[in-house]
């Protein structure tokens, strides 16, 4: 248990040094831009529509299919 302790110890000070250097660098909260949002939207949207088609491919082909 001791171990145990001495680890979470470790552990919070690590957090708490790690926020404390944060906090120092200034209020740069890292805000993504407008950009970087639309591309991430178009890339899931088109990951939904592939996986959409291949949804409909195999429920309208299933019969043919197994013997795959």
């Amino acid at each position: 248990m001791n171990h145990l302790t001495r680890a979470a110890s470790a552990a919070v000070m690590w957090v708490r040094g790690r926020l404390e250097q944060g906090r120092a660098r200034g209020s740069d909260r890292g805000d993504i831009s407008i950009t970087t949002v639309i591309i991430w939207v178009a890339a899931v949207g088109g990951a939904l529509a592939i996986a959409g088609t291949i949804g409909v491919i195999v429920s309208k082909y299933n019969g043919l299919l197994n013997g795959i």
